[in-house]
């Protein structure tokens, strides 16, 4: 079930829709750009005609021709600009990468909420019965005298204030199927069920591996090396704009009075050209300091994003050992709450003490009891946690969607 929900938001979510036409554009500037290192070739074709009105003549002329330019790349600058390009071709692949593994954990994340919420709400409602079994109980000792009406409008209390708890159980469920719903890509709200399932148990911790290994399967942590190299190389673009720079063009064609004859008057032209710039009031070395501030910028973004993907996996997995260290000392809390509140129970039957010190009992072990299924869920969103700070190569096995042509 799981598995089918994260394949149907990879496939639908409009956020992921979003990185994919990020993607194409990025695909399409790079070729783009590679285009500049081969010549273009373009064509004319031309006809006129001139009338003397003196000698009342028509003299038309027809002409094609064929028009050829390319720019020596002799500093670098074309390159420079397609390999900045194709880099941000695949920073954009990356960050689709990101997107894609930040759904899937919201998917689970939402998933085990929806679970864990259901079990907090069947919890609160076999409290609700135990907690009206004991009202009748007590009803029954007041009519034989064996309980006081103080004793009555106390557990009513109690009965109440689970009932309380059970609407805002409900919603907290619908809010967190209305957020499935919308990862998913779905417009009708009503249309997403998840069938009662049982939290997961979780296996052994996944192999951690060094840091160089979590820097490598973190597409951002990718995708911000990408985003430096292509600073990179606009600085060296930046900086071979201002020297000159060489073009060739070549021209031929066909030219003649008749059109039938087109073809017979071939002419041909081939000129190189060197331009440069002499004066251009700090333009472009304005442009080589914007770009290297660029690529310091991302060079600190690098540093950061690093830092954080080390500072992600540390986090969860003590994260997730702290909270078993704490489920243990609660299970331990759990325990020793029923134990307490059998006796009070026993002792309230026999006489020896007032309702009161069951309420006193009774109270902290239904509290214990919800906060154990919300530490369970708490534990398994830690263990997601760590598989998202952990990324994965898995996410460039996605394919493209099909787009409107």
């Amino acid at each position: 079930e799981l598995n089918a929900l994260v394949d149907e938001t990879l496939t639908n979510s409009p956020t992921l829709q979003q990185a994919w036409a990020r993607l194409a554009q990025a695909e399409a500037i790079a070729v783009q750009a590679g285009a500049a290192r081969y010549p273009s070739l373009g064509y004319n074709a031309k006809a006129e005609g001139t009338r003397n009105s003196a000698t009342d003549t028509t003299v038309e002329n027809y002409s094609v021709g064929l028009a050829a330019a390319y720019e020596v790349d002799l500093w670098g600058r074309i390159k420079s600009q397609t390999e900045a390009a194709a880099l941000d071709r695949d920073a954009s692949r990356e960050l689709l990468n990101t997107a894609a593994i930040t759904l899937s954990s919201q998917v689970a994340l939402r998933w085990t909420g929806i679970v864990a919420q259901r079990l907090q709400t069947e919890l609160i409602h076999r409290q609700l019965k135990s907690n009206q079994t004991s009202l009748e109980l007590i009803e029954l000792r007041f009519r034989k005298s064996l309980s006081t009406a103080l004793d009555v409008y106390q557990q009513r209390q109690v009965v109440a204030g689970t009932e309380s708890r059970i609407p805002l159980a409900e919603l907290r469920e619908e809010l967190l199927l209305n957020e499935m719903t919308a990862l998913l890509g779905r417009a009708d709200f009503q249309s997403l069920e998840i069938p009662d399932e049982q939290l997961p148990r979780l296996g052994t911790l996944p192999n951690i591996g060094i840091p160089s290994d979590i820097l490598a399967n973190r597409p951002d942590v990718r995708q911000a090396g990408l985003r430096l190299q292509s600073a990179d190389w606009t600085v060296s673009a930046a900086r071979a704009d201002r020297l000159p720079a060489i073009r060739l063009t070549a021209s031929g064609g066909y030219a003649n009075a008749e059109i039938s004859d087109i073809f017979d008057d071939w002419m041909a032209n081939l000129a190189a050209s060197l331009t440069g710039p002499i004066f251009d009031g700090g333009r472009r070395k304005a442009e080589v300091e914007r770009a290297r501030a660029v690529a310091d910028e991302r060079l600190a973004a690098y540093r950061e994003t690093v830092i954080n993907a080390i500072k992600e996996v540390e986090d969860a997995l003590v994260s997730e050992q702290k909270q078993r260290d704490y489920i243990a000392a609660l299970d331990t809390r759990l325990e020793a709450a029923t134990r307490s509140y059998e006796e009070a129970v026993n002792r309230y039957r026999n006489g020896l003490v007032e309702y009161t010190t069951v309420l006193v009992q009774l109270a902290p072990l239904q509290a214990l009891e919800r906060d154990r299924v919300e530490a369970q869920f708490n534990l398994i969103r830690y263990r997601i946690d760590l598989y998202r700070a952990l990324g994965g190569s898995w996410t460039n096995e996605l394919g493209e969607p099909q787009r409107s042509e």
